[in-house]
């Protein structure tokens, strides 16, 4: 197995050693850095280029929703002591590939790590779309992809967005379509590719900002 290589972002000295200490205790996860501001994330991040970056959302200065906006590059597990509000969503909109509470038990910070380093999303696209329709009337507008994009899919591939967003899972979405499983993470690749979406997350906001599913629907 090889190790996971962390950027552990977080204004608190205590925090960021407490997380240090839990994920090298595994063997298997390298802090390969600490920072303790979204400016000095941004910089480590360059620098060390992890496999995951742990970042807080609310520091002084650069917020940590904004240090994920400028880390394209690396997969970002958000930290928050708050609950499903728009801090969540908007960090999922910047880029991040999930959330986890602080107080979460130590076995389930160890997985979230290890889950975003494979490159999955440690938030399900079921979860997320219900974070969506809980705080959708509370956001801000949110600022629209180039839907122009949507032209690029196939009408299939454009239905397994639809259903994809709707929280379904790539077994009932072949079932709904009467498909192989396997054709149906073949056009779910697709569509993350050709829209330049990192993971099922963000094609599950991809495709409420842009009026595939609207909230609540299914």
């Amino acid at each position: 197995m090889s190790v996971i290589r962390v950027l552990i972002v977080d204004d608190q000295p205590l925090a960021r050693a407490g997380f240090k200490a839990v994920l090298e205790a595994t063997g298997s996860i390298d802090v390969v850095a600490e920072a303790e501001s979204g400016e000095q994330a941004v910089e480590l991040a360059h620098r060390h280029d992890p496999d995951v970056v742990l970042m807080d959302v609310r520091m002084p200065g650069m917020d940590g929703i904004e240090a994920t906006r400028r880390m394209p590059r690396q997969r970002v597990l958000i930290l928050t002591t708050f609950g499903l509000d728009e801090y969540i969503i908007e960090a999922l909109r910047a880029g991040a590939s999930g959330f986890l509470l602080k107080d979460a038990p130590v076995d389930e910070l160890v997985r979230a790590v290890r889950t975003v380093a494979a490159g999955d999303a440690q938030l399900s696209p079921a979860v997320t779309k219900r974070l969506l329709d809980q705080v959708a009337r509370r956001l801000p507008a949110a600022v629209q992809r180039e839907t122009g994009a949507l032209t690029q899919l196939t009408d299939r591939e454009r239905e397994v967005l639809r259903l994809l967003a709707a929280g379904m899972s790539n077994a009932e979405i072949a079932e709904a379509l009467v498909v192989s499983e396997p054709t149906v993470k073949t056009h779910v690749s697709s569509v993350l590719q050709k829209l330049a979406l990192r993971d099922r997350v963000q094609a599950v906001i991809y495709a409420y900002e842009n009026g595939l599913v609207a909230p609540g629907g299914r």
